[in-house]
């Protein structure tokens, strides 16, 4: 029986501990080939699976670095294609502001449940933002106007109104207008217009009959108020 000093089975205890506390190092933590004998075997295969375990160790940490680098790119690219998203839908749903009081939201292409959400937010935020009086939806770029598109039309028409402020949906073209009719859709309570030059001086109507309305109320008070006084 081979008698072992009490420092070889201190040493490999360290050797373990250094690996359970990932503190191992090969380049400084090998057991030292100090004898030639039965045990040195199996220090020597303490030595071979420390060894083995730092690389495993470091493989898998290497991996590890590789998948956050890969986590934080693909991050990046997903928050590069949501910036592009909006800025897209943003230039396809631009609301332009033709005159003092006057916004237009031309609407271009298929209108379906979610674009039209999206457009009638936009639109509502920017009346909202500058308060203005009169909004113009211009249907002239949409290709095909069926009763759903009919119905998002309608329902952002009504939301404008809830503002406060009148709306004139411009671009129904005479074939749109006998599709429309034929398949039950009734407009007769919006405000339509040929061509967006018509709904411009639709909404100049408008604003220069409030403007007269106001000045008649206001002419009107202080004639009440003379009475009185």
């Amino acid at each position: 029986m081979v008698e072992v000093h009490a420092d070889r089975i201190e040493r490999i205890r360290d050797v373990l501990a250094m690996i359970s506390l990932g503190e191992f190092d090969p380049a400084e933590h090998l057991i030292p080939s100090d004898y030639d004998d039965d045990f040195s075997s199996f220090e020597e295969t303490i030595n071979l699976f420390a060894r083995q375990l730092h690389a495993s160790v470091r493989e898998s940490e290497a991996a590890m670095q590789k998948l956050e680098g890969a986590r934080v790119e693909l991050e990046a690219k997903l928050a590069t294609i949501e910036r592009q998203r909006v800025a897209i839908r943003e230039l396809s749903t631009p609301v332009v502001e033709l005159w003092e009081d006057i916004i237009t939201l031309p609407v271009v292409g298929e209108l379906d449940s979610q674009r039209a959400k999206e457009m009638t937010d936009r639109l509502l935020h920017r009346i909202a933002e500058g308060g203005a009086r009169c909004a113009i939806v211009d249907v002239t770029g949409v290709a095909v106007v069926d009763t759903a598109t009919a119905y998002h039309l309608l329902q952002m028409v009504a939301a404008t109104r809830l503002l406060g402020t009148f709306c004139v949906l411009t671009g129904i073209s005479p074939r749109v207008a006998d599709t429309l009719s034929h398949a039950g859709v009734e407009l007769r309570d919006v405000v339509t217009r040929g061509t967006l030059r018509d709904g411009l001086e639709e909404c100049f109507d408008h604003l220069r009959a409030g403007k007269n309305g106001t000045a008649k109320k206001r002419a009107t008070t202080q004639r009440t108020a003379k009475e009185h006084g």
